[in-house]
């Protein structure tokens, strides 16, 4: 087994039910809140709660090479502001010490916005100082960078500007990249014709390196190529079509990653994750 798809999975109930509900649709990987990601603050874990956690990875066989837990959507690590910038350095830390307490070696995350009040390369430097900050207090759990549609003042829709915020990172054994298809067409790479695809990754490995790619986000886009509207779609329903998973499904360079599906329509995950097993030639 070279590709591992699954999807974002309810965690609600506690993190221990995430496995199992994973395990319900045929998933092989998964991804994750590790606590309610529409507050800034949550209890901590119980030793209950990451025990069983633990156990329902081994019984399910999931790896955490094969899960890509993702932080709450209130974080901004490079907020203008300093309280807004401190509150969200701080859940940050919360996410990395709650992967740490799971036995995960990966978050993701979206890298920021700068809320029209500084430049989009000030943004990017505080980005990289609040990774800096929290790799620095947490151990063996890598920052995943998502690539963005570049909706709003949202930072990270370039490769450029991803390996910006890598260069000024110290610890470089530590960061990684997330590709969202539906985020990467918005933002205008077109990996909707096989031309678009090939051009696509080949500047992703030129620019970043494909040896950072540690996940990819399989959605469809609602909206056109470069609308820079961060609209996700079930597979074959948007403007992508199904063509570009069938692509992404045979190509090696996406082997033994987590390949996740953050479609709207839940019901039909089980569906997808069977119709890109039944893509592979």
């Amino acid at each position: 087994m070279k590709k591992f798809v699954g999807a974002h999975v309810s965690a609600s109930g506690g993190v221990e039910n995430a496995p199992v509900n994973a395990h319900d649709i045929g998933a092989k990987a998964f991804a994750l809140f590790t606590k309610n990601q529409r507050q800034w603050v949550a209890k901590p874990l119980t030793g209950k709660s990451i025990r069983t956690f633990r156990n329902n990875l081994e019984k399910y066989d999931f790896h955490p090479d094969y899960i890509l837990p993702h932080d709450s959507y209130l974080i901004n690590l490079g907020h203008p502001e300093k309280e807004g910038l401190e509150k969200s350095r701080n859940a940050f830390l919360d996410e990395m010490q709650r992967c740490e307490q799971l036995g995960l070696n990966r978050l993701n995350f979206h890298p920021g916005s700068h809320l029209n009040k500084i430049s989009e390369e000030q943004c990017m430097k505080i980005i990289a100082e609040s990774i800096n900050i929290v790799l620095d207090k947490t151990r063996g759990v890598t920052a995943v960078i998502e690539n963005t549609a570049g909706q709003g003042t949202n930072i990270g829709f370039s490769f450029e500007q991803i390996r910006f915020i890598m260069d000024h990172l110290e610890d470089q054994d530590r960061v990684g990249v997330c590709i969202d298809t539906c985020h990467a067409y918005a933002a205008g790479y077109d990996i909707k014709t096989p031309e678009g695809y090939e051009e696509t990754f080949k500047q992703f490995d030129e620019i970043i390196g494909l040896s950072f790619l540690k996940g990819m986000h399989l959605n469809d886009s609602k909206k056109g190529l470069g609308s820079r509207v961060d609209r996700h779609d079930n597979l074959g329903k948007g403007m992508l079509g199904l063509e570009v998973f069938s692509r992404i499904m045979n190509d090696t360079r996406f082997d033994n990653i987590p390949l996740i599906l953050e479609t709207p329509d839940s019901s039909l995950w089980a569906g997808e994750i069977k119709l890109l097993y039944s893509m592979i030639e």
